[in-house]
């Protein structure tokens, strides 16, 4: 068998990589700028942050104006818009994505449950369990017309029940992660993997500027092993790894500096 592991050439679609102050829009603005490094062409989508997807787009192509990157207006938790999102990569790019980051998400701190409304419990998991279910749906086939693709979700230590948030997160990363393990066992023969990355503590984000916005929190830093928080591009890295290895597939990577 031939082992493929080349992504220079390929195309990846990253969702919610305006890089605004979510803590994944700006785990996706690396997850881009990564890739690109690695000479994949991008497809790149954003909700509402226009301007800040802009100023990514012009930034790499400063690097190389030789590899091709869309940008894509994409509500995630909408189904149609998934659909058009995918019929408009088509047509830039005359093909569907190679590489699907799952990054788009959501998550508003409401830790007691009874503070949690069903409203609140269906958009979570909404946005961050149904829409990656339709968007590996719509990437698959052209991946298993050419017997390869890489799939990263952008899950959470929140999967594991670690968290400041919810229980609504927890169960929407959880559910991701569920999935994620039960069609890497099934279509891995097919040359997709599918893994996740769960990140923690990740500071320079809008949700957690600063090692300060940790303090007193389960996730100060004294309570983190390797002694900091993390950083963006380090997800990034985790992510591109994936990409570039057809040998490692099921695993959630649990990026947290060795907190539990």
């Amino acid at each position: 068998m031939v082992v493929d592991n080349e992504i220079k050439g390929r195309l990846a679609l990253v969702t919610g990589a305006s890089g605004g102050t979510h803590n994944n829009l700006r785990i996706g603005a690396a997850c881009s700028r990564d890739l690109h490094a690695y000479g994949t062409r991008l497809a790149l989508t954003y909700s509402t942050n226009k301007d800040s997807l802009d100023n990514l787009v012009a930034e790499l192509l400063k690097q190389s104006k030789d590899l091709k990157i869309s940008t894509h207006q994409c509500d995630v938790a909408k189904e149609a818009d998934l659909q058009r999102l995918f019929d408009e990569v088509k047509h830039e790019h005359g093909q569907h994505p190679d590489i699907l980051v799952a990054n788009a998400g959501y998550g508003k701190r409401v830790s007691n449950i009874l503070d949690i409304a069903l409203e609140e419990w269906d958009y979570t998991i909404n946005v961050n369990l149904r829409s990656s279910f339709i968007l590996t749906k719509l990437a698959v086939p052209h991946m298993l017309e050419q017997h390869w693709g890489r799939i990263v979700y952008i899950t959470s230590i929140a999967a594991g029940g670690t968290s400041i948030n919810g229980c609504h997160y927890s169960a929407s990363k959880a559910g991701v992660q569920g999935m994620s393990k039960n069609l890497a066992n099934k279509m891995s023969k097919d040359g997709i993997t599918f893994n996740d990355v769960a990140p923690a503590m990740i500071t320079g984000t809008g949700m957690i500027p600063s090692e300060e916005n940790l303090k007193g929190t389960p996730g100060d830093v004294k309570n983190i092993p390797v002694g900091r928080s993390g950083h963006t591009t380090e997800c990034a890295n985790v992510v591109t790894m994936l990409c570039r290895t057809g040998y490692m597939t099921g695993q959630s990577i649990l990026l947290s500096g060795g907190l539990k």
